[in-house]
């Protein structure tokens, strides 16, 4: 595995395995990788013939107060996962290389970034946006992976991508959890030994929606209204938003009569964890 650190070398590499005309695949990420990370990397080696990992804690899209410098980081450990992984370049471009001075352009998509955790979250998908857009400018990915754990990213990165006729495929895998049900996260970290229990609640209340939606419930108020009533038996969270919202607009629903996604951001501690899951309406005939 090469690391990599200067655009242009970057760029070069991919123009020579492009010149053999071989795929590229890309993973981005912001690093202190998990097991949710590497079941990206492992299904991008088995669909392209080179991959591409990107490691960058990305500073546009962090708040004034969120946790940009307490982010974890451990270059040395995510490069010896990887290279075990069979990665061929490990990207780890500088931010005053990513954004020199001078940098203004930024990239956005209204409508879709200013719902769910963009509403608490000001300014992030913007972020997400501009790095995701660079990154794909310099790495000319013909696949790229994300993972479902971030779903409206998911969902803004593939309407960017149609909007602007970017030739490349947007894989979405499922999310990887813990045995206990808990979504991996590098946040988990930040979690002590009661917090992490206390994390749990948010994979049990949507299960309980799982469970309602199979039963027939099809009002998203009352489903809402019970996930709400078990998180708030946590003394330990507090609640951002919880919300069933559709797959197209992210706009909420009152009746669930197609695919929706059942969103929720919750606050364990100081520790603001996201999880989420799709409840799909049978098709009739």
């Amino acid at each position: 595995m090469k690391i990599v650190v200067l655009i242009p070398e970057m760029k070069e590499a991919v123009r020579e395995i492009k010149a053999r005309a071989k795929t590229v695949g890309f993973v981005p990420t912001m690093g202190f990788l998990h097991e949710g990370h590497l079941s990206l990397v492992r299904e991008c080696r088995k669909a392209a013939d080179a991959t591409v990992v990107s490691i960058f804690v990305n500073p546009l899209q962090f708040g004034p107060k969120e946790d940009f410098k307490e982010y974890p980081r451990d270059l040395e450990r995510d490069a010896r996962l990887l290279e075990a992984e069979g990665v061929d370049f490990l990207f780890y471009p500088e931010a005053s290389k990513m954004y020199p001075g001078g940098f203004k352009t930024m990239v956005e998509v209204p409508g879709l970034q200013d719902k769910l955790c963009g509403r608490s979250r000001p300014g992030h998908f913007r972020g997400v946006c501009t790095v995701v857009l660079k990154l794909f400018h310099i790495v000319q990915p013909d696949i790229a992976f994300f993972g479902q754990k971030d779903a409206q990213q998911a969902l803004i990165i593939q309407r960017m991508v149609k909007d602007l006729d970017m030739d490349i495929d947007i894989r979405v895998l499922p999310i990887v959890r813990e045995r206990d049900g808990l979504a991996l996260s590098s946040r988990n970290t930040y979690l002590n030994a009661k917090e992490r229990q206390a994390a749990l609640i948010l994979r049990q209340s949507l299960v309980e929606a799982e469970r309602m939606f199979e039963a027939g419930e099809r009002r998203a108020g009352v489903i809402l209204a019970r996930m709400r009533d078990l998180i708030s038996q946590e003394l330990l969270a507090r609640i951002d938003y919880v919300a069933i919202v559709d797959l197209e607009e992210l706009d909420p629903v009152e009746t669930i009569d197609r695919d929706v996604l059942v969103a929720l951001a919750v606050y364990i501690g100081k520790t603001r964890l996201i999880d989420n899951t799709v409840l799909k309406e049978r098709k009739k005939g």
